[in-house]
């Protein structure tokens, strides 16, 4: 019995030892669960925190990045619609973000009005004369310079070495008249035998020019069968403008070797008759008749814009139904040159002291602020159109223009106001509402932003460095030769600047 008491007991202290090592282990497998799941309980939290904190960072500086970026293209869309002076020179039409913000519609499009143009170009009645020639009956041309054989001014310039004396009896209207006109002997701006020959066929013509490759031919719209039939659109172009078009759009040739892309007919010019291909541009542009002298009418308009009116309802609207022979857009902003010379110059479209010298030649020859006493609608154009009959006093304006912008700056603005002036009123033209000019063309930007060093020359003196290209070598040379008249003593009047830059 003591035998089974004693077993009982063992047994008991037995199972007593088990559950207390069960408990044992219990409670250290309890500890280690504890330990685990507070250190568990102490880096989560801080994982999340870092994880949404670095979220959020991320979150705010795209935002703010964002904001940043809207910012400032609302500053540069109110830049260009600022009335401010200041503000209004920052704004760059031509760069591509001006083209995107105008092609999503957030810039204010300009200002445009109703045309009264006819109903139909087809109803169009065609005068069947050439208006009257008044003033100047026979216009004939210099092509050589009688230069002296002492090897000066041996160069072979476009437009001549055209002396003050010369430039002076050119304002001097006469029955028969023989002026310089570009195109001088050996000069530059040569088109090709197939070209010359096409452009004698063309008595009513659409004229527009690309240099330096800034733009594409924009085909033009609403043309009716009767004009496509009626016009020749020439689309005169330099080397480089053409390997850049064929490049970019497609160029068929014809049996005759001419060169199309749709409606236009390229007209390459060899040879560049300028260092600046602004300068270069402004051949085409004003010497129309020279380019293409059996046209009888012609339309420029600029490479950068898209004809949106058939040209005949242009002609009979500005030319014909009033009886003008010289029709040219109403500048948007501006009516006195001296004011343009003050936007060109903060536009830095061209050396500022260079604009200045120009201005004062002006000045000091007589030319006045436009005033409402004034007999012109403004001395400042939109030069990116110009409608006119081809008749002897035409282009002998157009030849006396071109000469200013062949020996000042090439900003041709500057320069028909003036040339207006020194015919004294015997030059007469329509200048129509700059909201017409609006409604006749859809404005493209430019592939490319134009820009050359002249532009930032801010003093003479930084033309008297060597090798550092600034001064042209072809044009403008005007502006070096020295002048028979005190300049030193001429003030420029001011201008306010009431406007934008333009």
């Amino acid at each position: 019995m003591d035998n089974d008491f004693q077993r009982s007991v063992s047994l008991r202290a037995s199972r007593k030892t088990d559950r207390n090592h069960h408990h044992h282990h219990q409670n250290k497998d309890a500890e280690g669960s504890f330990f685990y799941s507070g250190r568990f309980s102490l880096d989560y939290p801080m994982k999340i925190i870092w994880k949404r904190g670095f979220i959020r960072l991320v979150l705010v500086a795209g935002i703010i990045w964002m904001l940043l970026i809207l910012t400032v293209l609302m500053f540069h869309v109110w830049s260009c619609q600022s009335s401010l002076a200041f503000f209004s020179a920052l704004c760059n039409k031509d760069s591509k973000i001006f083209g995107m913000l105008n092609t999503m519609g957030l810039v204010k499009p300009p200002h445009r009005c109703t045309i009264p143009v006819a109903n139909s170009p087809d109803n169009i009645v065609i005068p069947k004369r050439k208006s009257p020639e008044i003033f100047v009956k026979s216009l004939s041309y210099i092509m050589e310079d009688d230069l002296p054989n002492n090897g000066s001014q041996s160069t072979l310039l476009f437009g001549g070495h055209q002396s003050w004396q010369q430039r002076e009896e050119s304002f001097k209207l006469k029955s028969t008249m023989k002026v310089h006109c570009g195109f001088m002997h050996k000069g530059g701006a040569d088109m090709d035998p197939q070209d010359i020959k096409y452009a004698k066929k063309c008595r009513f013509v659409v004229a527009s020019g690309i240099f330096d490759g800034y733009d594409t031919p924009h085909q033009p719209s609403n043309i009716s069968q009767r004009s496509q039939e009626l016009f020749c659109f020439l689309m005169v172009v330099d080397e480089i403008s053409l390997d850049f078009i064929k490049k970019n759009v497609t160029v068929r040739e014809d049996k005759d070797g001419g060169q199309w892309v749709g409606i236009w007919r390229l007209v390459l010019l060899r040879h560049q008759p300028y260092d600046e291909p602004r300068r270069n541009g402004k051949v085409p542009k004003i010497l129309t008749h020279r380019l293409f002298p059996q046209a009888q009418y012609s339309i420029w308009i600029d490479g950068k814009m898209e004809l949106l009116v058939d040209p005949l309802l242009i002609l009979e609207r500005y030319l014909w139904r009033g009886k003008h022979t010289f029709a040219i857009a109403q500048h948007k902003h501006h009516r006195s040159i001296f004011e343009e010379a003050d936007a060109n110059k903060r536009r830095k479209r061209y050396a500022r002291p260079l604009i200045d010298l120009h201005m004062k030649i002006y000045r000091y020859e007589g030319m006045e602020p436009w005033s409402p006493m004034k007999k012109t609608v403004s001395d400042v154009p939109e030069g990116a159109i110009i409608i006119r009959e081809h008749t002897a006093l035409n282009n002998l304006f157009s030849c006396l223009w071109s000469n200013e912008v062949h020996l000042f700056t090439p900003r041709d603005q500057l320069s028909f106001g003036y040339v207006v002036y020194r015919l004294g009123g015997l030059f007469k033209f329509f200048m129509f509402p700059n909201c017409e000019y609006n409604s006749l063309f859809v404005l493209h930007p430019h592939t490319r932003e134009h820009s050359s060093k002249v532009e930032w020359v801010k003093s003479l003196d930084e033309f008297n460095k060597k090798n550092n290209g600034l001064k042209e070598s072809r044009g403008g040379l005007g502006l070096w030769t020295p002048y028979p008249g005190n300049l030193d003593l001429v003030v420029l009047p001011p201008v306010a600047r009431t406007s934008k830059a333009g």
